[in-house]
């Protein structure tokens, strides 16, 4: 009976704890505040710094550089053997000659007494044949006198006659050798130019085809200038066709290059391209020519190009339309800016990059009026987000804008 009791009180104990509970979760639920609105605060527009930027139609300036070398170059070679018995006082490395000048003479003394032996020859010839006419017009009248109605070639001695004719070309050809050889103990080059090297020396003996000299032409040098394919797309270039004529097509260009610290400039002409693309950088080579490269202009302290100097080449391209000219930083991915629009929202523009210069990008866009170039960084920028512009001042936004190089002539 006791063991019923206490299994009833427990029961009763439990049922009044699970009703306190109750109680007290429905006392929670019923008696809580009930919320109040929140307030969303207003978002404001981000303030950005736009700059005014002006598209124009002009041509771009292409920049490449390269290295100043020979036009015609070539080795100068002995024709004839023999000892050296004087050389020019221009006949050294950097001396400048004429093609009338004598570079070097060889001894000549063997080559005039072949020539001697040579025309001792012809006299002889010479009398063989007068011999043989007179020999030949004799058996004619004998011919005649006998009344024979055929005589052979042998009785009239026509092939001696021939055999003496043949004797004489045969020793003026030898004495035109002898003569020729002669001339050529005195060395001089087929045009104006400047020597690179020499390789021989006075008292030194030289044998016929050894070089004597490697000297290049002071008329024309001329620079190869790599051109990617972009660079080639924003130029004129009419050179690679079979039925231009000469100097048609020539692209002048200007050539600077630093002297005894200063900035000189050469006007020069590109003449043609190389026949192939270059397999290993993909570029083609413009090849650009100077004419009279050594001469002075008139009162010009310009110094002479020197073969071997490295030269930047600035060319001027075809005129192109939407042009404009903005800061480097203001590019942003995939080759897109961002534009303020009327409605002072963003706007995404793509471009098309045509040349980068040192902090500048010169780009085209479909942009063909002055618009608002936003110049700020922005962690979000959604194409269409308002947005706060703030005008800068003092950037020109056109191609004119680069910076011209300051040069002497």
């Amino acid at each position: 009976m006791e063991t019923m009791t206490l299994k009833r009180k427990k029961q009763l104990y439990t049922l009044g704890v699970l009703a306190v509970g109750l109680l007290l979760a429905y006392g929670l639920l019923v008696g809580k505040p009930k919320p109040e609105p929140t307030v969303i605060p207003e978002i404001k527009a981000p303030l950005v710094e736009v700059q005014t930027i002006v598209p124009s139609a002009q041509p771009i300036a292409i920049f490449t550089q390269g290295t100043i070398s020979p036009r015609r170059e070539i080795d100068l070679i002995a024709e004839v053997s023999g000892k050296v018995i004087s050389v020019s006082p221009n006949f050294a490395a950097g001396g400048f000659f004429d093609d009338t000048d004598q570079l070097v003479k060889i001894d000549d003394s063997d080559y005039g007494f072949q020539l001697i032996r040579a025309k001792a020859k012809v006299a002889d010839s010479a009398q063989l044949l007068a011999t043989e006419k007179g020999r030949a017009l004799q058996a004619k009248r004998e011919w005649r006198e006998l009344g024979s109605v055929e005589a052979n070639d042998l009785f009239l001695r026509k092939p001696q006659l021939a055999s003496a004719e043949a004797s004489l070309r045969a020793a003026e050809a030898d004495q035109g050798e002898a003569e020729l050889n002669l001339q050529r103990t005195s060395i001089s080059a087929p045009f104006n130019g400047r020597v690179r090297e020499t390789m021989v020396d006075l008292g030194q003996y030289v044998n016929a085809g050894s070089p004597i000299a490697r000297f290049y032409a002071t008329d024309t040098v001329e620079v190869r200038l790599p051109l990617t394919d972009r660079q080639v797309s924003l130029l004129n270039l009419q050179l690679d066709f079979l039925n231009l004529q000469q100097g048609e097509s020539a692209v002048p260009i200007t050539l600077t290059s630093t002297f005894g610290g200063q900035q000189w400039q050469w006007p020069a002409y590109i003449t043609r391209t190389d026949a192939t693309i270059d397999v290993d950088s993909r570029v083609m080579y413009a090849v650009a020519e100077v004419r009279n490269p050594f001469d002075r202009q008139g009162d010009s302290k310009r110094p002479a190009l020197t073969i071997g100097q490295f030269v930047q080449a600035k060319i001027t391209g075809t005129e192109i339309s939407n042009v404009m000219v903005i800061p480097r930083t203001s590019l942003r991915s995939e080759n897109h800016i961002w534009v303020a629009n009327a409605n002072n929202q963003l706007q995404w523009v793509k471009v098309d990059v045509l040349q980068a210069k040192d902090n500048e990008l010169i780009v085209r866009s479909e942009l063909r009026d002055a618009f608002s170039l936003i110049t700020s960084a922005l962690n979000i920028a959604v194409d269409g987000m308002a947005i706060t512009p703030k005008v800068k001042v003092g950037y020109a936004g056109t191609a004119t804008a680069v910076k011209p190089e300051v040069v002497n002539e």
